[in-house]
């Protein structure tokens, strides 16, 4: 009988008094897609650590195609054909796509980037990914950057390839493309990890692990499934999914007048946009990825200024005030990349908890006043259940949902008048969108003014309002929540623009 191309048995892995992995056993056949599906740190990254030489199991056993493995580095798994695309890229900016593959993994003392670049062409021609080995990787975009990592796993014939939340980068195209890929690599052969958290993408697997608290608590082929029983698995409950709630909307709280801001080349990364938001009000913001959405956050925060038009909270003009200004007026920005713009990965999560108040609140005769900052961290930590050891726990050891927590617990307490939210629960778990949605509609219960930017459009159907569309920069359209559909939406978001607004 053959042996399956990866068979993990009673693997366990701790930090300290964490345990990360709890006998953990299962297997992945050669051509089969796996998914491991679970919440934001129920060990799932961990897992993906230990099967790829970045940490040392406790105890229990990795087998690759029968042979017991006792992986010292990701070099070490590279090498025995173990393949990973991580969540959050490991790419350098300044090497072109071929540099960041061959450079320090090929062996010998000099790589023939000819045969190389030769080599990856084929694969990119092979698999239908059009990016140019040459291009430099600062100059792509995340999507593109998303396809360079893929492409690292693929040049080194991976017999097992694990893929971390690799759509959340991804617009709906590039999604679809990426499942193509996976067929044809199930087609020759190869043994695929999914992690993700979209549950259309986890009912495309064969089967489904679901990992609770660290451990496996059941494996499930797809076909025998549900998305309901998988949920429920995964949480050890049921969730019952968040809808706008019916409370009055008052007078305008945010208005943007003709708002336009430059871009890097002829085009504007915003086109002459105007809307307002009202108090109590949820206004969505959909578009395909890259058409203004960043810049629309970013201007209103005051981290970009605009060439020309008016930005006002309150009647209040903001557009030529700083971030600190803006934010000490009432608003809270939750920004797109958590650990590039919300967070500082080497700090604590107290001393992030504090980020643009260290000057203010929480400093004392010119210091900061570490006992002020324990208590606010303390507080937050349960208010907004945070698993952490401690405040003094570093933020890059968090889970991406905890790492939320983190941003939303000091936003929330900045946005008395106004809440920014760009793609606030990417590449999370459905019992933490759950909690962020629930985080949602309380600001809006208070009366402030929440826009919110997501590429989940029936999301925004079931939470807005209104919902505003984008593409390339210019505001197609306003369409009321309650009486749009996904067709609608879609030919906005394609460039269609409505002939009257909302």
């Amino acid at each position: 009988m053959t042996s399956p191309t990866l068979e993990v048995t009673a693997l366990c892995k701790s930090f300290g008094s964490v345990r990360a992995n709890h006998d953990v056993t299962f297997s992945v056949d050669a051509g089969e897609l796996l998914c491991l599906f679970g919440e934001n740190g129920a060990g799932k990254s961990t897992l993906s650590a230990c099967l790829t030489g970045l940490y040392r199991p406790d105890s229990g056993e990795i087998a690759l195609e029968g042979t017991p493995l006792r992986l010292s580095s990701a070099a070490d798994a590279i090498r025995h054909g173990i393949g990973l695309v991580h969540q959050h890229f490991v790419l350098v900016p300044d090497f072109t796509v071929l540099e960041n593959i061959v450079v320090g993994s090929e062996t010998g003392l000099f790589v023939d980037f000819a045969s190389a670049e030769a080599r990856l062409r084929q694969i990119c021609e092979s698999y239908g990914i059009d990016i140019d080995p040459n291009a430099r990787v600062e100059d792509l975009s995340v999507g593109e950057q998303q396809w360079a990592e893929l492409l690292k796993a693929l040049y080194f014939d991976a017999k097992l390839l694990i893929l971390d939340e690799p759509t959340a980068t991804l617009d709906v195209e590039g999604s679809k493309k990426l499942f193509r890929i996976i067929d044809k690599l199930k087609a020759d052969g190869v043994a695929i990890i999914l992690i993700t958290h979209f549950l259309e993408e986890v009912m495309q697997a064969d089967r489904v692990a679901v990992l609770r608290q660290g451990a496996v608590v059941g494996i499930k082929k797809t076909a025998e499934t549900s998305p309901e029983e998988l949920t429920r698995m995964m949480v050890g409950r049921d969730l019952k999914r968040q809808t706008r709630q019916s409370t009055p909307m008052g007078t305008a709280r945010l208005a943007l007048e003709s708002v336009t801001v430059e871009g890097l080349g002829e085009r504007p990364d915003l086109d002459d946009i105007s809307f307002c938001v009202h108090e109590g009000e949820i206004f969505g913001i959909a578009g395909v990825a890259g058409n203004g959405q960043r810049p629309l956050m970013e201007v209103i925060a005051g981290v970009r200024k605009p060439k020309s038009g008016i930005i006002s909270l309150d009647d209040t003009v903001i557009s030529s005030k700083g971030v600190h200004a803006i934010k000490s007026m009432g608003l809270g920005h939750i920004p797109e990349d958590r650990f590039a713009e919300g967070l500082v990965r080497d700090f604590s999560i107290e001393e992030n908890l504090i980020l643009g108040e260290h000057r203010g609140t929480f400093a004392k005769g010119g210091l900061l006043d570490f006992r002020k900052m324990a208590q606010n961290a303390k507080r937050l930590i349960a208010e907004f259940s945070i698993a952490a050891p401690s405040g003094e726990t570093l933020v890059g050891n968090l889970s991406g949902g905890n790492a939320q927590r983190v941003i939303l617990a000091r936003e929330m307490q900045l946005a008395s008048k106004v809440l920014l939210a760009n793609q606030p629960t990417r590449g999370l778990d459905v019992g933490v969108i759950d909690y962020i949605h629930q985080c949602l509609f309380n600001k809006k219960a208070e009366g402030v003014a929440v826009v919110i930017a997501s590429s989940e459009l029936e999301d925004l159907i079931a939470l807005c309002d209104r919902i505003g569309v984008l593409f390339q920069g210019r505001l197609m359209g306003i369409v009321d929540a309650r009486k749009t559909n996904l067709e609608e939406i879609g030919l906005l978001m394609a460039g269609h623009a409505l002939e009257t607004a909302v």
